[in-house]
């Protein structure tokens, strides 16, 4: 049998180490012997002894089950040996390295997949205070391992060394360090020209030293950690998707 889908862009990636690799820009490769924390319903396919486990957000314990936004927050572990292969909605997939005393802050509705050597908790957005509908609350991970995030399209690495103003539904992660504010949009100036999807219109603010990645796309309404019952689709939301109910 002959075509291009048979060409070696397209076929399945092989390595000896276990771990999070890149199948291809818009699939993961889970090469499992152990186990790795996953978004649910991210797995699109896979070989092996594989065990999937909802937890919700006692399971887990760093995991906010959150009666501030109506919604629990559950992930899924993925637990065996093989190869699992992970996705979401055809959204680009990055992977970052965290070393000791590393900090990221993301947001969860871009995390795909990330492994257990790392710390997480769920933070409040510093300065979000009950202004936006965006979300309050963020991924922090600490420690050493791998992360696998999504963006909507091919995102750009802002150095915060000055000022520095974002939609809050496309920052995707940013450094911990970093002072984040929000800020009505009229505020600034800027009246109805931002803020596209969201009833109210803020812009999130970063000062200090650090970076943030903005990718080109806005969220859904429900944003930084919103569910469905705030009306977006199953890919968008914080943990929302990362996770299901």
């Amino acid at each position: 049998m002959r075509g291009d889908l048979f060409g070696a862009e397209n076929l399945e990636k092989e390595s000896d180490q276990p771990g999070l690799r890149l199948q291809n820009n818009k699939m993961l490769k889970v090469e499992l012997n152990g186990e790795i924390y996953a978004r649910r319903g991210a797995m699109v396919g896979y070989q092996g002894q594989v065990q999937f486990q909802g937890i919700g957000a006692g399971g887990v314990g760093k995991w906010l089950k959150s009666k501030l936004t109506g919604e629990g927050v559950p992930i899924m572990k993925m637990i065996g040996r093989g190869d699992v292969f992970l996705a979401n909605a055809a959204q680009n997939i990055h992977l970052i390295d965290l070393e000791p005393g590393d900090a990221l802050t993301i947001n969860g509705a871009n995390v795909l997949a990330f492994e257990p050597t790392l710390q997480f908790e769920i933070r409040r957005v510093q300065g979000a205070g009950f202004l936006s509908s965006a979300g309050l609350f963020n991924c922090v991970f600490t420690g050493a391992g791998r992360i696998a995030l999504t963006t909507h399209g091919a995102p750009v690495v802002v150095t915060v060394d000055q000022p520095t103003y974002a939609d809050p539904q496309a920052a995707v992660c940013w450094s911990a360090s970093l002072q984040t504010g929000f800020h009505k949009a009229e505020q600034l100036g800027l009246g109805v020209l931002i803020g596209r999807t969201s009833g109210e219109m803020f812009t999130m603010s970063f000062a200090g030293q650090g970076f943030v990645v903005i990718q080109p796309s806005e969220m859904p309404p429900g944003g930084i950690l919103g569910g469905q019952g705030t009306g977006q689709s199953s890919s968008g939301g914080l943990l929302g998707g990362l996770l299901g109910d």
